[in-house]
């Protein structure tokens, strides 16, 4: 078997010329997939759109019923940062319909990646900072609404904090949230995850690695999650145009090594998502994305 990896032609939409967000990078990271050599050591599939009542399960029904009719509160569309068109729509519930689909696939063969996701900044009831479904949210719900798992972890190493998943999960003791970020970064108004590790700006690899060491092994010994999800944003990067810390190509690599390899072997059901990549050059971003998830492949390879 080959390692599974999730994604659809609708992860990208079309966005008002010129703008910041490079929405182009969730096609992009096929593309350097296979430069990779996906095509000997990966199996694609797809997921449909997350349903209404799934989406309902995360969010509230005042902001899904927004979302589905196209009629989100202006206020709340200049929070997200982009016009939420049916496109935009389409491509949030695609997203998040590769992330149940690809924790349902970690809980039968042991791990799984997205090629979107990590969209960590919609709150309950909003969108924010250019997410408008918080997809791990809503595959963690349904997950724990089906039974099949009871206990979940997040590990959000995106730069941002992960501020709507630990608003989403502030009072369901069965979901840890653990959020290793800028602190001097967006968001300014920060939410409490059960776990926040604020890093100064300019904060590199060795200090990166030393916090990440102290912290993963402890967490995963006393939550015992069921199932994990990594959001493996790849902007703390040196080069990244929102990260303000300072990883290299090196160092993010050493990160998503660590963190696959003491999950996995651990024996936890495994889900990377992409989160965020800034910057003028989609190729570069996408490669750093590429390398995530040929990481998480060759750990899952190694334990079979």
């Amino acid at each position: 078997m080959r390692y599974p990896i999730f994604h659809h032609p609708d992860y990208v939409a079309p966005l008002p010329v010129g703008h910041r967000f490079p929405m182009s990078k969730y096609e992009a990271v096929v593309t350097a997939l296979k430069a990779l050599g996906s095509d000997a050591f990966a199996a694609f599939h797809s997921a449909g759109p997350v349903s209404r009542e799934v989406m309902a399960a995360a969010h509230d029904v005042a902001y899904v019923d927004q979302l589905l009719t196209l009629s989100v509160d202006p206020a709340i569309e200049r929070r997200i940062g982009f016009p939420v068109t049916e496109q935009v729509v389409r491509r949030s519930r695609h997203s998040s319909g590769g992330t149940l689909g690809a924790a349902r696939m970690a809980l039968a063969v042991g791990a799984a990646s997205n090629t979107a996701g990590g969209s960590h900044h919609a709150h309950p009831g909003f969108g924010s900072g250019y997410c408008v479904l918080n997809d791990v949210g809503v595959a963690a719900r349904q997950l724990l609404a089906e039974g099949a798992v009871e206990r979940v972890l997040v590990v959000d190493l995106d730069v941002h904090q992960g501020d709507g998943t630990a608003a989403m999960f502030e009072n369901e003791p069965r979901v840890f949230t653990f959020s290793m970020h800028c602190e001097a970064n967006f968001p300014v108004r920060k939410e409490r995850s059960d776990l926040d590790i604020g890093l100064p700006v300019g904060a590199g690899d060795d200090e990166y690695m030393a916090h990440l060491a102290a912290h993963l092994p402890r967490l995963l010994a006393a939550h015992r999650p069921d199932i994990v999800f990594y959001n493996a944003g790849v902007d703390p990067h040196a080069d990244d145009r929102l990260g303000r810390l300072a990883l290299s190509d090196a160092g993010l690599a050493a990160r998503d090594r660590y963190v696959a390899e003491t999950c996995m072997g651990a024996g936890l059901p495994f889900v990377t998502v992409m989160g965020g990549g800034y910057g003028a050059d989609v190729g570069v971003i996408a490669r750093r994305h590429a390398t995530t998830i040929a990481i998480a492949a060759e750990a899952w390879a190694a334990l079979r």
